[in-house]
C-alpha cells in the first residue's frame, strides 16, 4: 500500500471541493457551522421540536446533529468508495496501484470533514452550555469502527460496479433507504416492536444509537455492541480480499 499516495488523493480531494473558491478551505468551517446553527434553531425556537425527558430546547437539534455527523461521513465513504475504480481509472492506468487501498484516500478525506464538523458540534454545546459526557472520547473509537465497515462495504460494492455501472445508483437508493432505517430523524421508541426487532440488526443503529448515547443521554454505549459492528467490518474486509483475489484480473481489465 503506497500511504504516500493515499494521503496526497485525500489532500487533493479535500482542497479540490473549495477550489475556484474566494475563501477557500474557509467553507469547510462555514458549511457545518451554518447546517448546524440551521437544525438547532429552527427545530428548537421555530418549530418547538422537544425530545421526551430533555429540558433543553435545542434537544431535538442536538439529536438530528448526533446522528448527522456519523451518517454523512459513512454514507459518503460507501457512496464514492463504490466508484473509486472508476473515477480514478486514469492513475489506475499509469502507476502500479494497490486498488484495495485505494478508498483509504476516502476514508481519510471524509474523517478530515469529521473531525471539523464535530469541533464545530461541540463547540456550539459548549457555547450554549450544554454539558458534555464524561464518555466523550469514545466518539473516536465508534467513528473508526463505523468507517472500518464503511470501507468495507464500498470496496466491496466497487468491485461490482466495475462490472455493472447501474450498480451505482443502486447504492446511491440502497443508502437512502438504509437512512430511513436508521434512527435518526426519528426516536427508536415510537416504533412499534416489530420495527425495532428489524432495527436492531442494523449496523448503523448501533452507531448512531451509541452517538446519541453519549450526547443525548451521557451514558455508556453498548461496548459489545459497538464490537460486533468492527467484527462485521472486519470479517467483510477478509471476504473482500479473498474475492478480490479472485478478480484483480478481470477488475484492472474493464477499468
Amino acid at each position: 500500500m503506497n500511504f504516500n499516495l493515499m494521503l496526497e488523493l485525500a489532500k487533493r480531494d479535500f482542497i479540490e471541493r473549495y477550489s475556484g473558491s474566494a475563501l477557500g478551505f474557509i467553507w469547510s468551517f462555514i458549511h457545518p457551522l451554518i447546517t448546524i446553527l440551521i437544525y438547532m434553531i429552527v427545530f428548537g425556537n421555530i418549530m418547538g421540536a422537544r425530545l421526551p425527558g430533555m429540558p433543553s430546547i435545542y434537544g431535538y437539534g442536538i439529536y438530528l446533529v448526533s446522528g448527522l455527523i456519523f451518517w454523512l461521513p459513512f454514507s459518503n465513504t460507501v457512496s464514492r468508495a463504490s466508484t473509486v475504480f472508476i473515477e480514478k481509472k486514469n492513475i489506475i492506468a499509469k502507476i502500479h496501484v494497490d486498488l484495495p487501498s485505494l478508498p483509504l484516500f476516502i476514508v481519510i478525506s471524509e474523517s478530515v470533514t469529521f473531525v471539523v464538523t464535530l469541533v464545530i458540534f461541540t463547540s456550539i454545546l459548549l457555547f450554549t452550555g450544554y454539558p458534555l459526557s464524561i464518555y466523550f472520547p469514545l466518539i473516536v473509537i465508534i467513528y473508526l469502527f463505523q468507517q472500518v465497515f464503511a470501507y468495507a462495504l464500498g470496496f466491496f460494492m466497487g468491485m461490482f460496479v466495475v462490472f455493472l455501472r447501474d450498480l451505482k445508483e443502486v447504492v446511491i437508493i440502497g443508502l437512502q433507504i438504509w437512512f430511513w432505517f436508521t434512527p435518526i430523524v426519528y426516536v427508536f421508541d415510537i416504533l412499534p416492536p416489530g420495527a425495532q426487532q428489524i432495527l436492531i440488526w442494523n449496523p448503523e443503529f448501533v452507531i448512531i444509537s451509541a452517538s446519541h448515547d453519549i450526547f443525548i443521554y451521557q451514558t455508556l454505549p453498548s461496548i459489545y455492541n459497538l464490537s460486533l459492528v468492527l467484527v462485521i467490518g472486519v470479517l467483510l474486509v477478509v471476504i473482500d480480499l479473498i474475492l478480490f483475489k479472485k478478480l484483480e484480473k478481470d477488475i484492472r481489465d474493464f477499468i
